[in-house]
């Protein structure tokens, strides 16, 4: 790779400015590793798996990284490297709404309302490196580099972009991106030699033309550009000596999202075994490859650097769905199944070796980078330094403010639509992007509001959400919490109405409504509707946990006969061994279900719930029809009806 000389002089400018702060001033590589889980990390490194791990565990500081709802990353990472709350950096979600057309588009740096790491670390002269961070695109003009998120996407079309799309600036300076081409790799170059420590398919099946809706495509796009952003990260720290460089790495959160449900899973069948049988291993090779990762950017530290690995949240491994009519497809989970907790890991200079983080928050991670630069943290940051991590002088005052005015989200970068469409088909993919048209990122925002306690600014959301989509009952549901919140009960009342008719299976709304019920000390009333809520769902705690405060039990639609009782607990069965694929095993119990219990509406439930897995929709509709017939007001089996048959007629 040439180094331009003008980086050179830059160099030295920064180097001597770095002289003058009140503390030493070292150098900090952060990996952002995206959905690495402490209790998987935990479970391999016994086994012996994760060498560097343990090297950053015994040697450096580490904590579980305590994250905050809703778990999705563009969030997560911005307030990482903000050090500021979604409410204040301004990014909600994957995508933006167009004001113009109402279509969903990527979220884009030009959103972000404050200044990132880098952008600091700039102004006060210590050179920053930032390689695939989420929301760098379009890349910010700095004394620095940046290899923006955007990067990667180029790799989803085996040509290119083509036309106008090919323009498109990537990289900060702009002709980094020819200097760092030779160093990305498209998921097409990927060759069957590389892949058989992940995966384990034949020749026939990796030559596939790539797909993201294709499993293995989608795992080879992962796996590219992951090695893609390790390798661009690697070249820049040892040609360009940047004295921040941020690194973020993906694939171990989409490799989970893909084959989370068979990483240490037994007993598969069917269909499930015949994944496991190929991709059973990918996640753990995920995790061994993000150790090996650690171990070269340990290789290129000097005795002047500090290494900070984090995750932005953890990932609920090796499970399956409850309720297996509810995902057909149960690869594609978004972000029900991540975990609250991630990781974090300093090592190196400043850092108290064999020392324990104190439930460290994302917020947490940016003053503490700033304080290994030499940097003070803001007083508008509101997390702390991890003091009992370091052992090196802290900065004894912050400054008030890095926020200077001159940074305002505009919002109106020039877009190429082959990129914004490559983008959110890929979340798409994932399970990320719902099918509500309304603004997630506000959305999200004011449901980060609320829970911040900022009821007025929730409700001024919220409430314009709905003046342009009145029909989304989740809006309603969520604008009776906030007027719930404010104690106005009778308005509340009224937007859940609504809610429940519009969406007879919003559990969250029947919910909301037993909460504003008990709050007026109407307790029948919301012992009833959290009943409703474990009716339809029955593993949703806090309707569960609020029965048994008031009712001393959790017991709803029990067995009234030993004959109901015995076929339940057989269709329970059924349901795991349908969960692992063996549906074979799931007929035969529900047959003997049915002929101990012919009048029971839930053997009939998972009769059609198995039917509909195996692709029998025939079968499941006339199960559903029978439990209807036999618990008329039940709105669970009717709305599931009426999407079988609106299915069916559709094929």
């Amino acid at each position: 790779m040439k180094i331009r000389s003008a980086l050179l002089v830059l160099a030295v400018t920064w180097s001597l400015a770095s002289c003058g702060g009140s503390s030493p001033a070292g150098k900090v590589i952060v990996l952002g590793i995206d959905g690495l889980d402490p209790l998987a990390i935990d479970l391999l490194m016994s086994e012996g798996k994760l060498p560097n791990f343990a090297r950053l565990r015994q040697d450096g500081a580490y904590g579980r990284l305590i994250s905050q709802k809703p778990m999705l990353s563009p969030i997560l990472w911005t307030t990482i490297a903000t050090g500021k709350t979604p409410g204040e950096h301004g990014i909600g979600h994957f995508v933006a709404v167009s004001p113009q057309t109402g279509e969903k588009l990527p979220v884009t740096s030009d959103l972000r309302r404050v200044e990132a790491l880098w952008n600091i670390a700039a102004e006060a002269g210590r050179r920053p490196a930032v390689v695939g961070w989420w929301a760098t695109w379009p890349p910010e003009p700095l004394d620095g580099i940046i290899i923006s998120d955007h990067t990667a996407y180029h790799f989803l079309f085996a040509e290119g972009f083509t036309g106008a799309a090919a323009e498109e600036q990537t990289t900060h300076p702009p002709e980094l991106a020819a200097e760092i081409a030779p160093l990305l790799l498209r998921p097409t170059d990927l060759t069957y030699d590389e892949v058989p420590g992940f995966v384990d398919v034949s020749p026939e099946e990796f030559s596939r033309p790539f797909d993201l809706s294709d499993d293995l495509g989608h795992f080879k796009w992962a796996l590219a550009t992951a090695k893609s952003y390790r390798d661009v990260g690697l070249e820049l720290w040892k040609r360009e000596q940047p004295e921040l460089e941020m690194v973020y790495i993906e694939g171990i959160d989409s490799t989970s999202h893909l084959f989370g449900h068979l990483f240490r899973v037994t007993g598969l069948a069917g269909e499930l075994a015949d994944q496991q049988s190929k991709f059973g291993r990918t996640v753990e090779e995920m995790y061994r490859f993000a150790d090996e990762l650690v171990g070269q950017y340990l290789d290129v530290m000097d005795d002047d650097t500090t290494l900070v690995v984090a995750s932005d949240h953890g990932f609920r491994l090796g499970e399956l769905h409850d309720d297996p009519s509810r995902v057909r497809d149960l690869r594609r989970v978004s972000e029900r199944f991540h975990r609250l907790e991630g990781i974090l890991y300093l090592y190196g200079r400043g850092v108290k070796r064999h020392s324990r983080i104190d439930k460290p928050v994302l917020v947490d991670v940016a003053p503490t980078i700033l304080t290994l630069l030499g940097l003070p943290a803001a007083e508008d940051m509101p997390g702390r330094v991890l003091a009992e991590a370091l052992e090196m002088p802290l900065q004894p005052d912050r400054i008030a403010t890095y926020e200077t005015g001159r940074r305002r989200p505009r919002g109106g970068v020039a877009r190429n639509p082959e990129v914004d469409q490559a983008v959110v088909e890929r979340l798409e993919a994932l399970g990320y992007l719902g099918g509500t048209q309304s603004p997630e990122g506000e959305r999200n925002l004011a449901a980060i509001a609320f829970e911040e306690g900022r009821y007025d600014d929730a409700l001024e959301i919220y409430k314009r959400l709905i003046e342009a989509e009145p029909e989304e009952p989740g809006l309603r549901t969520s604008l009776a919490g906030a007027l719930g919140a404010v104690s106005n009960y009778e308005q509340a009342l009224e937007q859940l109405e609504v809610a429940i008719e519009l969406d007879p299976l919003n559990v969250e709304a029947y919910h909301n409504r037993a909460v504003v019920h008990e709050r007026q000390g109407r307790a029948d009333l919301a012992i009833a509707d959290y009943n409703t809520v474990l009716r339809y769902s029955p593993d949703y705690e806090p309707s569960r946990a609020a029965l048994v405060r008031l009712t001393g039990s959790a017991s709803v639609n029990a067995p009234t006969t030993e004959a109901e009782q015995q076929a339940g607990f057989l269709a329970q069965k059924a349901s795991q061994a349908a969960r692992r694929g063996d549906y074979d095993t799931a007929v035969t119990l529900l047959d003997h279900a049915e002929t101990m219990a012919p009048e029971y509406s839930l053997v009939f439930q998972y009769r059609s719930n198995v039917a509909y897995l195996m692709g029998d929709r025939e079968a499941a509709i006339a199960a559903l029809e029978r439990a209807l017939e036999l618990e008329p007001d039940n709105a669970l089996f009717r709305e599931n009806l009426k999407r079988l048959r609106a299915d069916s007629t559709d094929r």
